[in-house]
């Protein structure tokens, strides 16, 4: 199986609720889903219990990867582009 790659970006509003988008990629598959909720949105590529398994892992981490949202600067990110 190929390297699962996480990409988390900074704090964003979505029906007025701050969130964090967080995704999965594989090759060619791949998988988005939102913090705080801990659900997958979309996923194309994954298996329903790679999918299951990815929401457990956002919901188990979601501490540390809201840390990590914290840190994304998306204006700095932007620039260097």
């Amino acid at each position: 199986m190929d390297e699962v790659k996480m990409l988390v970006s900074g704090y964003v509003m979505k029906d007025k609720k701050r969130i964090v988008r967080v995704s999965f990629v594989r090759g060619g598959d791949y998988a988005e889903g939102i913090l705080p909720e801990g659900m997958i949105e979309k996923a194309k590529g994954f298996s329903k219990e790679e999918v299951r398994k990815l929401e457990n892992f956002l919901r188990v981490n979601k501490d540390e990867i809201l840390g990590e949202a914290k840190k994304v600067n998306p204006i700095r990110s932007w620039l260097w582009e």
